[in-house]
């Protein structure tokens, strides 16, 4: 099937998905209404809580869930084919990312705005929460950690992506006073700062600013931590001071770059330049682990991720202005990031066929352009690589479109870069609302001081980041694990939406339910795998959190049955609105 084919049928069945099952999710299954209190509107602060339009909050949420996600799996996950590849995308996308993001945040707007992790304790128990909170915050201290030295990496292969990259976050603060302290149209003022973005992604082209060691620290590590002072000043601001233009930026980028990339493809096919060079099913490629589970745990961002339950009750549920928004903005976002996903694998499955250059220089084309760059597991599951096979097949794409590839490398870095920042910033804002959460539970309010807490979350991140030395790296030595961590909390976010439907009656538990028990066996497996290989290479740390890992999952999974099994025929009263 030729790439243009792939890609057209799945953009045009995420449409229709979206109108039939989407609505019908928000309709029929959790019987949305415009007119129920929001948490948004009941406890406005100007700061967190804020009534936003949902063009600008969908803007958010999506940059925010996206980030480097649906890049770096999908561009490792092709070594499997792009057949299996694109089935889990779509259909992941469809009956269960989606329907995860919207419950999580369409279930936090009814309890007050407050995170997936803290109303555990309604629909199962306190001593699940406790759990739960455990598993959500080491997420979060590995997503700040690493997603720190994701863009001092990516700063360091492409520093033409330096100057737009930091260029944006004035552009976006400009924005933001503009739109809510001058009253300016919001659609306006951002396509103005979206073309002044685009300007700064040509200066940065001809301007690459590359960063020296400092006092030996080396340049990724010089990076991480002027990445992490930053994420400390951009999460403790007002939302409409920088969170909101950023994002409405990024996500007015993000539009345009996938629709170069669409229309790459297109000129690509009709040039007769497009083909599919990755095998359509690969099952044992070099020195990879098993498709199944790893397939699934891979592939997060794009088909169904956990962190994205955190963006839906952490940040996004505090600014959706009404009940009828979160369709849009829950299931909407998360079928507009499947389609990140498809463009993903259309650039590392037949635009990276259009031209490759080795690391000894040589520039390869067709099947041999792939199957160098994916020789092995190792060969193409580092950052770096992860980063390169998308940035250099979507430049292919882009040259077709007269844009050269250098000024198409940039454009794709920048892309990278920055939505790797809206995630970083997002993240630690939701980590400061999970300490804050806790400080609450132990008695220790103090700690809910936004800026203690804001530090507590970054300072943190900050000794995993250089617990190894200087280069910034330390959260590498838990990322074998993280994907399997990010599953089972996508698992367990699933199993708090199935026992709130099933508050609701009838068989609506079953449209989380069934993608719950999916989600929680393939985690459980993929835990049970990685034991015996952390086992077998004698790492010790990672072998005593995997165990604390599997004890705590399987230990909500049953508490979460149970309390499923003796709810039946029994059915809770709507929670209180926010007051």
């Amino acid at each position: 099937m030729g790439a243009l084919l792939i890609m057209v049928v799945a953009l045009v069945g995420f449409i229709v998905m979206y109108q039939l099952y989407g609505k019908f999710i928000g309709k029929k299954i959790f019987a949305i209404s415009a007119a129920a209190k929001v948490p948004s509107v009941e406890l406005e602060d100007g700061v967190d809580y804020v009534p936003t339009r949902k063009e600008i909050i969908f803007g958010h949420h999506f940059t925010s869930i996206a980030g480097t996600g649906p890049i770096v799996g999908p561009a490792i996950a092709i070594i499997w084919g792009w057949v299996p590849a694109m089935i889990w995308i779509f259909v992941g996308s469809v009956m269960m990312g989606a329907v995860h993001d919207f419950g999580s945040l369409i279930i936090s707007m009814r309890n007050q705005g407050k995170s997936i992790a803290e109303f555990t304790a309604k629909y199962i128990n306190t001593r699940t929460k406790i759990f739960f909170f455990l598993i959500v915050f080491l997420e979060l201290w590995v997503v700040i950690a690493i997603f720190g030295l994701v863009i001092a990496v990516i700063f360091h292969m492409y520093p033409a992506a330096v100057f737009p990259v930091w260029l944006e976050v004035a552009i976006a603060l400009y924005l933001g006073h503009l739109i809510y302290k001058k009253g300016k149209g919001a659609m306006a003022w951002s396509i103005y700062a979206v073309i002044m973005m685009y300007i700064t992604v040509i200066i940065g082209y001809f301007l690459p600013l590359k960063m020296p060691a400092i006092w030996g620290i080396p340049p990724t590590g010089v990076w991480t931590i002027i990445l992490l002072v930053y994420a400390y000043i951009a999460s403790t601001l007002p939302v409409t001071t920088l969170l909101q233009p950023r994002d409405f930026i990024n996500s007015h980028q993000l539009v345009i770059a996938m629709a170069l990339l669409v229309l790459g493809v297109f000129f690509a096919a009709f040039g007769g330049n497009l083909h599919v060079v990755a095998p359509a099913v690969q099952v044992s490629p070099a020195k990879a682990p098993s498709m199944w589970p790893f397939l699934f745990i891979t592939i997060a961002c794009g088909a169904i991720s956990g962190f994205h339950s955190l963006v839906s009750s952490g940040t996004s549920s505090k600014q959706v202005r009404t009940e009828e928004d979160s369709v849009f903005v829950g299931y909407g976002s998360m079928l507009m990031e499947g389609t990140v996903a498809t463009l993903v694998v259309m650039a590392v499955a037949a635009g990276i066929g259009m031209g490759y250059t080795t690391k000894a220089g040589e520039t390869l084309t067709g099947v041999a352009a792939w199957t160098t760059h994916y020789s092995s597991w190792a060969a193409a599951a580092g950052l770096g690589s992860k980063v390169a096979a998308f940035v250099d097949g979507s430049a292919n794409l882009l040259s077709t479109l007269a844009i050269p590839k250098g000024i198409g490398v940039v454009i794709m870095g920048v892309f990278v870069a920055s939505f790797a920042g809206t995630t970083l910033d997002t993240a630690t804002r939701i980590q400061r609302y999970v300490i804050a959460e806790l400080s609450s539970d132990i008695k220790l309010d103090f700690l809910a001081n936004r800026y203690i807490a804001t530090l507590i979350a970054v300072g943190s991140a900050l000794i995993l980041a250089f617990v190894t030395g200087a280069s910034g790296k330390g959260a590498l030595t838990l990322w074998p694990m993280f994907g399997a961590v990010n599953q089972t909390l996508a698992a367990l976010a699933l199993i708090i939406i199935t026992l709130y439907l099933q508050t609701k009656g009838g068989l609506k538990w079953m449209f989380a339910g069934f993608p719950a028990l999916f989600m929680a066996f393939m985690t459980i497996w993929a835990i049970i795998v990685n034991q015996v290989h952390f086992l077998g290479a004698q790492n010790m740390l990672l072998t005593v959190i995997n165990i604390c890992m599997f004890i705590v999952v399987v230990w909500i999974v049953v508490e979460g049955l149970i309390k499923f099994f003796s709810s039946i025929g029994k059915a809770a009263p709507e929670p209180a609105p926010a007051t």
